[in-house]
This record gives structure tokens, C-alpha cells and sequence, in this order.
């Protein structure tokens, strides 16, 4: 059993009006240090796969296929076995 760690990102070249915002928000509250903020999606699948890359190619297809909008975001899957207890 595998867990795929998935963080879905709007493009650089998309505008991130929400990113934008909380950016703006967090210079009013005195994080003065904060220069940019781009907001994402975080995503966790459980998969029953034999093998590391068998979860891995399941986790992509799934971001393909459904999770992730292949025009204006991008994703990154990290795999971990989950050890059973």
C-alpha cells in the first residue's frame, strides 16, 4: 500500500487573484518579508499497487484523468509505502 502526497499549483503564468489577496493581506498584518504568494491544492491518495512506480503511474493518470486542470495547473506526486502496523 502506497500514499501518493499530491500538490496541484496554478501556473507562473496564470494570474492567482486569490494568491494576490492573501499576499496583500499578510503585508497589512506586518509580514513585510513576504514578497509573493501563489495558493495551490494538496491532495492524498491511498493506493493498493504492487510496486513504487505502479502508484506512482496510478497517482498521475489520476492528476491527468481528474485532479489537476492540465491548462493551467501543474502537479508534483511524492510516493511513500505505508508500512503496516
Amino acid at each position: 500500500m502506497f500514499k501518493a502526497n499530491i500538490t496541484i499549483t496554478l501556473r507562473t503564468s496564470i494570474l492567482d487573484p486569490q494568491g494576490k489577496a492573501t499576499g496583500h493581506a499578510l503585508g497589512e498584518l506586518g509580514y513585510k518579508a513576504v514578497q509573493s504568494v501563489r495558493i495551490g491544492k494538496y491532495v492524498e491518495l491511498e493506493i493498493d499497487a504492487p510496486t513504487h512506480a505502479e502508484a506512482a503511474l496510478v497517482a498521475k493518470s489520476a492528476c491527468q484523468d481528474l485532479l489537476a486542470n492540465s491548462v493551467m495547473e501543474d502537479y508534483h506526486v511524492e510516493i511513500q509505502e505505508l508500512v503496516a502496523n
